[in-house]
């Protein structure tokens, strides 16, 4: 499997081309601020061609360029349904002082081709068997996404559910904390220990790794433990 990543936009959240090599085809998982030359640049690299993008919930940080991408490559885009209004009113999904940042504004559009995501559903595309989980918490819509790698184990594209150490922030619209912890226990904490987590932001991880070191994991098998603040848009 062939894994290009990169962080963009003002808070560097993670896209990622997924490929079963150099030279097939590929999906893209969230294309957001910035991202369109990164795209195009790793696409010519590594002479992918797109078939698909995938978005692991609608934060505009993760989302900002899927209409260019898509429509430019005449590609769908899968998102939730929980979050698939997000593509078109960005600012339901963020807080009022994050909305005030941007001048109370931000400009998005879907693409012409929108198909939605099922939670247990497995998506085949550019050659990989993908498996979708529905993962609330962060936001209502918030989904991971994981393929078998080339080493026998997982590959877990996390989005903002799970980060190196940390989690998905749930104090914005559409998110929740009590629903943050039943996916934890349920999605994340069920998977092998040799699953490579690759974030929504910030470094690559493993399940084994998080599940003896992060804290809100941590908090799940020691209740009253302080946690610590979280990350993400």
């Amino acid at each position: 499997m062939l894994v290009v990543g990169f962080a963009s936009g003002a808070f560097q959240a993670n896209c990622y081309l997924v490929a079963p090599a150099e030279g097939d085809a590929c999906v893209i998982v969230d294309p957001g601020q910035d991202a369109e030359e990164p795209i195009a640049e790793a696409l010519r690299k590594h002479r992918l061609s797109p078939v698909a993008v995938l978005l692991t919930h609608g934060h505009f940080d993760h989302v900002f360029a899927v209409a260019p991408v898509c429509d430019g490559n005449d590609i769908p885009a899968w998102i939730h349904p929980e979050d698939r209004d997000l593509l078109t009113d960005p600012l339901k999904g963020i807080s009022a002082q994050g909305a005030a940042f941007f001048g109370g504004r931000i400009e998005m559009r879907e693409p012409a081709e929108v198909r939605e995501l099922a939670d247990g559903t497995v998506l085949d595309l550019a050659g990989l068997s993908i498996m979708v989980d529905h993962t609330p918490g962060h936001t209502r819509g918030s989904v991971v996404f994981s393929s078998a790698n080339d080493e026998g184990g997982r590959v877990l594209f996390a989005g903002d559910t799970l980060f190196a150490g940390s989690i998905g922030r749930t104090d914005l619209p559409g998110g929740d904390m009590p629903t943050m912890l039943d996916t934890l226990r349920t999605k994340v904490l069920t998977l092998d220990d040799d699953t490579v987590v690759l974030p929504g932001h910030g470094p690559t991880t493993t399940i084994g790794r998080e599940r003896v070191s992060n804290p809100f994991l941590l908090e799940l098998a020691s209740p009253g433990r302080p946690l610590p603040g979280r990350r993400g848009l």
